[in-house]
């Protein structure tokens, strides 16, 4: 067992940031090593977990241990310690291939407006690069996961490439709302998204088993393992189970190793002449916080005082109703079509944008159908034969849809260190503060509003709102990117302002937070980050 670990480049994360910038690197004949908290996922055991378990979490398919901890939806004070005022309610995973495995697959590029919410609507800040800057590495991302979509729907982000796949087929639910809502200011198109619509890149077209989130059976969703195991192929090295706890700089400022240790709590360190930090937005801050010393008292790379402010998220209005004839729901992808439209416009300077996914899972989300549904029944007093056909006919007029509201950057929204608790290895746990702000209450106002008019259009009915807004999953913000030291913490190469060699990757680089999912962004920044981390290889 090396208690030294030396590579041209050490990579902390083995997600989708750290894996694609790894199978780059060693392609190009560097020598890459990547630490990975968390150990290797066996597929059918996690697909054996996640029916075994009785409540249905995002997480459920992936067992915590002291040594890998990491929050769980059901439990969100758990692993964060929250200081409110609203609950932070997003989650990451810590196994090799990282929260990939249990992610929809939604690949969704983000708006031009997007990258300049500050110059065109008067709030946040605006990103230090375009999207037309970004626009051709959005493409290649979209290879590199294999994404599906319509070339011929644009949604608004101009392209210059077709799509690598065909869009994966909308369902009889998606066609019923298409319908409903022809000619009415919501407009209905297939979702973009990292999943098989033919057999691919050596993986099985999807076939339908509806549980994208929390496990593709079948490796038809792309996750990053795919990435991690060409990188592999090319000669990088994984060492799972091994946390990284610390940074140590040498006399000129520049990450000299990381500290990191195994499940069995033997320490060791990294060296190489860059590092890379991948580690989620939650993790990624803490571990810089934690890295401080007496010649870096707020941690490391944070002279800006920014290493974990703006934090944000998607936070989503869930809103479900019963539609007056049957649309077979809990079929295929989770969610196969969306309402992309309504993401710009002037409104941006006074409330959050929004985009609404049209849900396939029917009320498994708000209500925990349809085992609840079930029990509803039978509360009712159907039995036998008729229990059968009010389950039949109630589950397939179940509707759902969950609009995911624009965030904008709050330095008050952050990661900081616990001052008691600490994790297996001593390091600090994460404390959340966290508000919901009046863009974002307005947001939710309007996307409430929306369902509303959609599910009336659709005669459905009753209808629920629900009254707390519901976490995306999508961890934002903590270490964002822009073309100040004095107000960012990396350029817009994603390379450290304060250390050279020290390059950070993930959606906690974003400086705001859109209204896309955000992993086809990360992938993006990650591929066009590529070329500087060779540069500084070069002493560049």
């Amino acid at each position: 067992m090396d208690n030294v670990i030396q590579a041209d480049v050490v990579i902390v994360g083995s997600g989708i940031a750290g894996s694609l910038i790894a199978s780059k690197l060693a392609a190009a004949g560097v020598k890459v090593a990547i630490l990975e908290a968390g150990a290797s996922v066996d597929r059918p055991a996690a697909v054996q977990r996640f029916r075994e378990a009785l409540v249905k979490v995002p997480e459920c398919a992936y067992p915590r241990t002291a040594q890998a901890m990491f929050p769980v939806t059901d439990k969100p004070g758990d692993w964060y310690r929250q200081s409110g005022p609203d609950t932070f309610k997003s989650t990451y995973l810590k196994v090799v291939g990282g929260t990939t495995w249990h992610w929809l697959g939604t690949c969704l590029r983000y708006l031009p407006a997007d990258f300049q919410l500050q110059s065109r609507y008067g709030r946040g800040v605006d990103w230090p690069l375009s999207y037309a800057d970004l626009e051709p590495y959005y493409g290649q991302a979209e290879v590199e996961l294999g994404v599906a979509g319509d070339s011929n729907e644009h949604l608004d982000s101009p392209r210059s490439t077709a799509f690598p796949l065909p869009a994966l087929g909308q369902t009889y639910l998606d066609a019923t709302f298409a319908k409903a809502l022809a000619g009415s200011p919501y407009q209905v198109r297939a979702t973009p998204q990292a999943r098989n619509s033919i057999a691919h890149d050596g993986r099985i077209a999807c076939c339908g088993n509806a549980s994208c989130i929390p496990v593709c059976p079948t490796q038809a969703k792309y996750d990053a393992t795919v990435h991690l195991a060409r990188a592999q192929r090319a000669g990088a090295e994984l060492h799972e189970r091994c946390t990284a706890v610390g940074l140590d700089l040498d006399d000129r400022g520049h990450i000299a190793a990381v500290r990191f240790q195994r499940w069995d709590r033997s320490a060791g360190v990294a060296k190489a002449q860059v590092f890379v930090l991948a580690c989620h937005a939650i993790e990624t801050p803490r571990l810089l916080l934690a890295s401080r010393n007496d010649s870096l008292p707020m941690g490391v790379a944070n002279r800006s005082g920014q290493v974990g402010r703006n934090l944000m998220d998607h936070p989503i209005q869930l809103s479900w109703a019963l539609s007056a004839e049957p649309v077979y729901p809990y079929r295929g992808p989770l969610s196969t079509s969306g309402i992309e439209n309504l993401r710009d416009g002037a409104f941006r300077n006074t409330r959050g944008a929004f985009r609404t996914q049209i849900s396939n899972d029917g009320w498994s989300w708000p209500t925990g159908a349809p085992l609840s549904t079930v029990r509803e029944l039978i509360q009712q007093g159907h039995r036998g034969q008729a229990l059968d056909a009010a389950i039949a006919d109630q589950t397939s007029r179940h509707l759902q849809m969950a609009s995911l509201i624009e965030q904008e950057p709050d330095p008050a929204n952050r990661i900081s260190l616990d001052d008691e608790e600490r994790d297996y290895y001593g390091v600090p746990l994460p404390r959340i503060a966290y508000r919901l702000s009046d863009y974002v209450k307005q947001g939710l106002a309007a996307a409430t509003a929306a369902h509303q008019d959609i599910f009336q259009r659709l005669r459905a009915s009753p209808i629920h709102h629900a009254e707390v807004a519901q976490g995306a999953g999508h961890i934002i913000g903590t270490t964002r990117m822009g073309e100040s030291p004095k107000t960012s913490v990396v350029d817009a190469q994603l390379r450290s302002h304060d250390h050279p060699n020290l390059y950070i990757a993930g959606s906690g680089v974003f400086p705001t937070s859109g209204t896309a999912n955000p992993t086809l962004t990360i992938a993006a920044l990650s591929l066009r980050s590529v070329a500087s981390i060779q540069e500084a290889l070069r002493g560049k």
